[in-house]
């Protein structure tokens, strides 16, 4: 009873802090402020006891894990009091710095994410707290010498999946893949990235097939697929997400798609452009607010596959 009131309370405050944004968008902030606000119940074990307590224990999506749930775990880390973290399968290498990490069995569940007010921030918003938020230095652990190439690295990062319950939409289809790497292909190692059902832990959105792979291997073998590169160093890394993170840690120039593809190219640095033709991160302006904040990356947000090809041409 007393959490619907408050959260009433947070709507009332929300609508007329925020007139323009629309009414459904604003349940979406309330629950940040409010996710925010519950942080009051740790304010003496975090700041005055500071000892080993909190269990972060996440469920959702990739894209909300990397934007909220590490750089959390991240602060909590740093600050003494993490006991322990909790995530899916495969996840161990992006909480390197927990020293007791569970990964559990099953698929990300969105819905899950949503209804966890533990974390701040675990929702779309208008700002962001970084209180208890830390950007997350994967890049400076995991640069290696291993997977490196002539030339610098162009990650081109592509999804092909259903969203929101429809086709997919924010995607590099052939036609600008193939623009993309005519272009580049000169200057830049092109490392193409779609993973598959059985390299990550998917959620609720069902992966199709673009049927890329097999046209990139025949028209341009120069391009190096991630895929590939995993059988290569199968034995020297820890699993798929371990060879994302190398990988990506190299490079300071990508290409990638909304959601949790974008997050990931996002929290290395360098440039990003992002092909997002819809979401609430639109409205709310989080191209230019949490995904840069990830690791300093500069963000050019691309609303159209013209855009994606316009910004590669001016900035690399």
């Amino acid at each position: 009873m007393i959490e619907k009131i408050i959260r009433k309370f947070l709507y009332l405050y929300t609508s007329l802090l925020h007139p323009k944004i629309q009414p459904d968008y604003r349940y979406f902030i309330r629950d940040n402020y409010y996710c925010r606000l519950r942080q009051l119940k740790y304010v003496v074990k975090d700041y005055i006891i500071k000892k080993p307590y909190k269990i972060i224990d996440f469920h959702g999506e990739f894209d909300q894990e990397l934007r909220y749930a590490v750089p959390f775990a991240y602060w909590h880390y740093l600050n003494g009091t993490l006991a322990k973290t909790i995530s899916y399968k495969n996840t161990k290498d992006l909480y390197f710095f927990s020293k007791n990490h569970e990964e559990r069995q099953g698929g990300r569940d969105w819905e899950l994410g949503y209804k966890n007010f533990e974390i701040p921030n675990m929702t779309h918003s208008i700002n962001f707290s970084y209180k208890k938020w830390k950007r997350v230095p994967w890049r400076d652990i995991y640069q290696n010498d291993m997977i490196k190439f002539e030339k610098p690295i162009l990650l081109i990062a592509n999804k092909y999946n259903m969203e929101w319950d429809l086709p997919p939409l924010n995607f590099l289809d052939i036609p600008t893949l193939d623009s993309l790497v005519l272009q580049f292909r000169e200057k830049y190692q092109i490392i193409y990235n779609r993973p598959l059902n059985n390299q990550i832990t998917t959620d609720n959105s069902d992966i199709l097939d673009l049927n890329e792979y097999k046209w990139l291997t025949n028209k341009y073998p120069e391009v190096i697929l991630m895929n590939d590169l995993f059988e290569t160093y199968r034995e020297k890394v820890n699993n798929f997400n371990h060879l994302q993170l190398m990988v990506y840690a190299n490079c300071n120039h990508f290409i990638s798609v909304h959601g949790g593809t974008a997050a990931l190219a996002s929290c290395f640095g360098g440039q990003n452009i992002i092909l997002s033709k819809k979401g609430i991160e639109h409205h709310l302006n989080e191209f230019d607010t949490i995904i840069p904040s990830l690791s300093g990356a500069k963000i050019y947000h691309a609303k159209s596959e013209n855009m994606v090809l316009e910004y590669a041409r001016q900035f690399y």
